[in-house]
């Protein structure tokens, strides 16, 4: 089909199968959110087949308005937004939008497109540049605040910073800070997590769920409900699992949010460890094909993207496991492909597009 990279789809064709029957088993008393799962899925499919068709000369060419319209409409919800549970993350434009899932895309496009206009000269003047541009909407977005889009958009602009050839003498001070501040605060989680302390740099919902994670029966029945089913359903499914529509977690209705950032506990209680594998070995799939489109691109901004793109994955796969299976905050980060969510699914739909296309234009340099 054209524009279509063969391996990508059949990485893609099989994540989405996946996602559909354990969405059948846990949105069971959902009404019609196993339809509407599908539907997002053909909506995703369509955005993708469309995507894959323009030029990655032409998808530069997006960059510079995405990301600004992107950054204006974060400051439009700031000031005029909608709040819900505590959050201003919504726009009512005659529909309700989320601004900040347009920077998932954004982001990377416009970095991409600066280093390839610095390409042959870049400086270190030229990182910073991309620095800012990155911290602008993660602030806006923290502000919100919405800690898992914003590691999202944070982890993309990093991936195109690291790509573009930034030194590991300025990566590893940052990267060895970061270890040793979440050993102090695992070696001092009593004091740090006792009542009335407060953490300056974060909000109190995201200080209370590094404590939950660090310690879940802290409150069993409250914030570290969440963490204590995942981590029974996980665990509960064994090697082989307990069967298509037989798990008691998930249909009786101990998972928290079965359908969106915690099915990953309800496809291992009833899929097992074997299940779990074969589902990580179609992420790795499809993140060794993203990483081999990259490799291969004809252009830097090409290659930044789509390295960028495919890091993307990697971050929604590992950070929704790891949450789910108590080793990271509860963030609110989807599994791609699997998770219940349109908004998401359009985003994974325009990435995978974006591959498709960089693959194709490879393909089109050879010949």
């Amino acid at each position: 089909m054209s524009g279509f990279d063969g391996p990508l789809a059949f990485a893609v064709f099989l994540l989405a199968s996946a996602g559909l029957l354990i969405m059948y088993s846990s949105g069971f008393d959902h009404g019609s959110r196993f339809v509407d799962h599908g539907r997002n899925m053909l909506l995703a499919g369509f955005i993708m087949f469309v995507v894959a068709q323009i030029p990655p000369q032409r998808l530069m060419t997006l960059a510079v308005p995405l990301y600004v319209f992107g950054v204006a409409l974060l400051v439009a919800a700031a000031i005029f937004g909608i709040t819900k549970k505590g959050a201003r993350r919504w726009l009512n434009v005659g529909i309700v939008i989320q601004p900040s899932e347009i920077l998932k895309i954004a982001m990377p496009l416009m970095l991409a497109w600066w280093f390839q206009k610095r390409e042959g000269q870049l400086r270190r003047l030229d990182y910073i540049v991309a620095a800012l541009l990155l911290a602008v909407p993660v602030a806006l977005i923290m502000k919100q605040p919405d800690l898992g889009t914003a590691l999202l958009v944070l982890a993309a602009g990093l991936a195109v910073i690291f790509f573009a050839g930034l030194s590991w003498k300025l990566i590893v001070p940052p990267v060895v800070l970061g270890l040793v501040g979440v050993l102090l605060v695992v070696w001092f989680e009593p004091a740090l997590c006792a009542d009335g302390v407060r953490w300056p740099i974060l909000h109190d919902y995201q200080q209370q769920r590094i404590c939950t994670l660090l310690d879940p029966s802290r409150d069993p029945l409250g914030k570290g409900f969440h963490i204590i089913q995942g981590m029974i359903a996980i665990g509960s499914g064994g090697l082989f699992g307990k069967g298509f529509m037989a798990g008691t977690q998930t249909h009786l209705e101990f998972i928290p949010e079965r359908t969106t950032d915690f099915i990953f506990a309800a496809f291992s209680e009833e899929f097992g460890l074997a299940g779990n594998l074969l589902l990580i070995a179609g992420f790795l799939f499809l993140i060794l094909r993203g990483m081999v489109i990259a490799m291969e691109a004809p252009t830097l901004f090409s290659r930044l993207l789509a390295g960028a793109v495919t890091m993307i994955f990697f971050t929604y796969a590992f950070v929704n496991m790891g949450m789910v299976s108590g080793i990271l905050p509860v963030v609110g980060v989807p599994l791609p492909f699997i998770s219940y969510g349109g908004t998401a699914m359009v985003t994974l739909g325009l990435a995978v597009g974006m591959l498709m296309s960089i693959a194709k234009a490879k393909r089109l340099v050879q010949t």
